[in-house]
């Protein structure tokens, strides 16, 4: 019995016609399409205080991985302008791999569930685990104070210190926030004892915070390398993303922007 026009056509409409072929969709080639756009589309989060921080009150990027995301746009071509895509650690994976960016700048944690989503790049930063308290607090006043029985301890949800803390912690209560400014909010008001953040952050709560106090590990607690994502499977990309990391730490470029914003102690070079 032969099928009648009509009912042919409302079957292509309710999209139930037999698949004709298997073959697989190609994954995008960004950096073709970087270079034919003339348009790179970088995630950042723009909260994360000398890596890609939009300041509230000009609403202008600054930050390291801000300069390298120009850098990289020059080396690809005079004409091609960067995109910054806001974004978060929560939002990572799922910005990244549903193609919303073609790479996160923001010096990302390399960890293995992330890495299980997403491709690293080689790191150009790395930083230990630091706790932020307030001045007033009595019960924290050193490293050591930190897992203790009654220590509330607060981390951001999405970051690599939520999992971290949740395998070293023994004695003290973790608690798990939906934002940073939440995690602050909880330690600024007494109902949580310290924060755990990295290097960076810890600066950008001693610069605007007068209630804030550091409390750094006397020695090496986990070291955290921090690198740039992509979308696993796009070898030209990433090759030509590694060229550019490898050629601004030999050129001097990684040293010299951040040092201009007070991260040099943290660059990776090898």
């Amino acid at each position: 019995m032969r099928l009648r026009p009509l009912f042919l056509l409302l079957l292509i409409l309710l999209g139930t016609t037999p698949v004709l072929s298997a073959e697989p969709i190609p994954s995008p080639d960004r950096l073709a399409r970087v270079l034919q756009t003339k348009q790179l589309r970088v995630c950042i989060w723009p909260d994360y205080y000398g890596i890609s921080y939009r300041n509230p009150k000009t609403l202008q990027l600054a930050g390291i991985d801000i300069d390298l995301a120009q850098e990289l746009a020059r080396d690809l071509g005079p004409e091609v302008r960067v995109e910054f895509v806001d974004t978060s650690f929560a939002r990572l994976i799922e910005d990244v791999t549903s193609d919303r960016c073609d790479i996160a700048m923001f010096a990302i944690g390399i960890t293995p569930a992330r890495a299980e989503k997403l491709r690293f790049t080689q790191p150009h930063l790395q930083s230990d685990v630091y706790a932020v308290t307030t001045r007033s607090n009595r019960r924290v006043q050193g490293w050591a104070d930190i897992d203790q029985p009654g220590v509330v301890v607060a981390v951001a949800k999405g970051t690599f210190h939520e999992p971290l803390m949740r395998e070293r912690l023994r004695q003290a209560r973790l608690v798990v926030l939906d934002t940073p400014f939440a995690r602050e909010q909880e330690v600024e008001s007494g109902r949580a004892d310290v924060f755990m953040t990295d290097y960076p952050y810890s600066q950008r709560m001693l610069a605007n915070s007068d209630w804030a106090r550091l409390v750094a590990p006397p020695a090496t607690y986990h070291l955290t390398s921090y690198a740039y994502a992509m979308v696993p499977g796009d070898d030209r990309w990433h090759e030509r993303v590694e060229r550019f990391i490898g050629a601004i730490k030999q050129d001097g470029r990684l040293l010299e922007t951040a040092r201009r914003h007070r991260l040099e102690i943290i660059a990776k070079f090898d």
